[in-house]
């Protein structure tokens, strides 16, 4: 059985086309963390790496095509997880893309020593279109396991 608990951080995602091609969606140098948490939870958030600034510093404000271009370099959802088998099924209890809310989306995973692959699969065709790669961060040198005791400042 696959262990996945814990943060990821993300390395690629490619996106194959029914053509042949391969694109990035958010370009070859994303970022984002996954993370799933030992009782069950998970949380993910990717971006483009050189995203649009919004000529404010309100978060809720910004012209309503500043708002779009934000939102089209981002996406985010959290839920819970489960595995089975070789899938990880993630069941969002919220997304910035509102149609997920609600959903289960099932991941055919693929794990080799730190690299944890996610496949998206056309339900349709059963051909695999995303493929995006997070890789576990190496810890800090001043990291300390957290066992949930500590307490913020």
């Amino acid at each position: 059985m696959m262990t996945i608990t814990g943060t990821w951080l993300l390395e690629t995602w490619r996106r194959h086309e029914t053509d042949g091609t391969v694109s990035y969606p958010f370009g070859e140098t994303p970022q984002g963390m996954l993370i799933y948490t030992p009782d069950g939870h998970m949380a993910v958030q990717m971006v483009e790496a050189e995203r649009p600034r919004l000529d404010t510093d309100n978060p809720i404000g910004g012209t309503l095509q500043e708002r779009a271009d934000a939102y089209s370099s981002c996406l985010a959802y959290f839920g819970r997880y489960e595995l089975d088998g070789t899938s990880v099924i993630h069941r969002l209890d919220g997304s910035l893309f509102e149609n997920w809310a609600g959903t289960a989306q099932v991941r055919p995973a693929t794990l080799d020593g730190d690299q944890l692959i996610l496949h998206v699969v056309d339900p349709q065709t059963g051909h695999v279109t995303n493929e995006i790669a997070w890789r576990r961060p190496q810890p800090g040198p001043n990291a300390e396991p957290c066992d949930g005791s500590e307490t913020a400042p």
